[in-house]
């Protein structure tokens, strides 16, 4: 895989109801879903446009309690030093550097605050386009909601190379700082809004028709938690649930009327 040092390169989502979510994310952005080999059980894969965006996989009844929800990987050199560093620095390490054949090596880990991610090193050939901006279907942002936020981005700063961007005032909540790699702002760092969900990461995956797409949640049996509202660009975001409870945004235009 080349993608850098610090590059998204996969998303997964874990859920209660594999065959209900693959519906509901078909109708909502289009995805085809296909089964893939895995040693780990039922796994699927998200494409779009003949590309790869994301996995899908069951919770099942090895992790009970373990909420539905959408993971990252991040693409790094080495996953074994990675994942160490991600400890000496105050984070912890879920599961450890593990192989899958014929895909890459990968660690299950979070930051000091708690919120998980992965870090991967693929050795498939080619360049994961599951973060392209410029593409619908995929993933177009990264936001990270914290308890700390000046804390979580010196922390994947020093991992990853992330850069602290530019800065909105958000009023009482303060400000929600870009996060900038490779001088591409890619995502964004706030606080955790008192009394919402608990600190995560929130992932926008691009659509062609904002309001099409709120519609097709509520008419599938998500959620519209926020949304369509217009941001910096001109373009409209959603932040949504899906019927098994996993949080996910979406991003893109409104189709003129």
């Amino acid at each position: 895989m080349t993608n850098r040092h610090g590059d998204f390169v996969w998303y997964e989502l874990q859920t209660a109801d594999p065959d209900a979510a693959a519906r509901f994310y078909g109708a909502v952005i289009g995805w085809q879903t296909r089964a893939a080999e895995s040693p780990h059980g039922d796994y699927r894969i998200f494409g779009t446009g003949g590309a790869d965006v994301g996995g899908l996989t069951s919770i099942g009844a090895q992790c009970p309690g373990m909420r539905p929800g959408w993971l990252a990987y991040v693409g790094v050199r080495d996953v074994d030093g990675t994942a160490a560093e991600i400890v000496r620095a105050g984070g912890a390490q879920h599961v450890p550097p593990t192989d899958i054949p014929g895909v890459g090596r990968f660690a299950m880990v979070s930051d000091p605050q708690g919120i998980p991610f992965y870090v991967m090193h693929g050795t498939v050939e080619g360049t994961s386009l599951a973060f392209a901006q410029d593409r619908f279907g995929h993933c177009h942002w990264n936001e990270l909601a914290t308890t700390d936020r000046a804390a979580a981005l010196s922390f994947y700063s020093g991992l990853f190379g992330w850069e602290g961007g530019d800065a909105m005032p958000m009023g009482e909540m303060g400000e929600y700082r870009f996060l900038v790699h490779g001088g591409v702002p890619i995502g964004a760092v706030m606080d955790r809004i008192p009394d919402g969900p608990p600190p995560s990461w929130t992932f926008y995956f691009g659509v062609a028709d904002i309001d099409g797409a709120a519609q097709a949640v509520a008419g599938n049996g998500g959620t519209v938690c926020h949304g369509p509202a217009e941001v910096p660009g001109g373009v409209f975001i959603v932040v949504a649930a899906d019927p098994q409870g996993a949080l996910f945004g979406l991003v893109g235009p409104r189709r003129p009327s």
